[in-house]
């Protein structure tokens, strides 16, 4: 592996790093619903867990209502229940085959607690940046140690990976701004 690789792969890395971490804020309830907040969890279907989405129709009925409708009408008490079970504090109506999910006000509490759940995922995110700096820096001593390339080389190669990180956790930062913005607009 030759420096432009390594840096190439780290950059790639960190990037999706990044996704990773708005998928994971995407799934943090603020007040409003959205379809995406059900996309983690998953059902029993004919011995298989698979998400929701594949066994029903998930859409919005109004700003604040998630509407289910499931495409076999045995599923419908599983996807229930798995909502029900699942950690977003979430209780599911059944009307027929139709599965509302209404989305309680937060309280300030609430809102709190959120903020930490979101900031602990931020802070998850810098750490996997961070061992991703750690592990190109490795890689490049292991190349100057192989004589593969000089020590100015390294020490610049080292000066960009620190520049890469740095926008990076400057990225997540922002998204976590934007997070906690968005949990604490009442």
């Amino acid at each position: 592996m030759d420096v432009a690789q390594i840096k190439k792969t780290t950059e790639q890395k960190m990037q999706k790093s990044i996704e990773a971490l708005k998928a994971d804020l995407a799934k943090v309830r603020t007040g409003r619903a959205h379809t995406g907040l059900l996309d983690h969890l998953r059902v029993d279907y004919y011995g298989q867990e698979v998400p929701i989405g594949q066994v029903a129709n998930v859409t919005l009925l109004d700003a604040r209502t998630i509407g289910i409708q499931p495409w076999e009408k045995k599923i419908v008490a599983v996807i229930d229940k798995a909502i029900r079970e699942s950690d977003l504090g979430l209780n599911p109506v059944t009307q027929g085959e139709l599965i509302r999910v209404p989305m309680p006000a937060l309280t300030e509490e609430r809102r709190k607690e959120l903020a930490k759940v979101v900031r602990h995922e931020g802070e998850n995110s810098r750490v996997a940046i961070r061992n991703l700096r750690r592990d190109a820096n490795h890689h490049l001593k292991e190349l100057l140690k192989q004589r593969a390339i000089p020590e100015d080389q390294e020490r610049r190669s080292q000066d960009e990976i620190q520049k890469l990180t740095d926008r990076y956790i400057a990225e997540v930062d922002k998204l976590l701004q934007q997070k906690e913005a968005d949990l604490m607009h009442v």
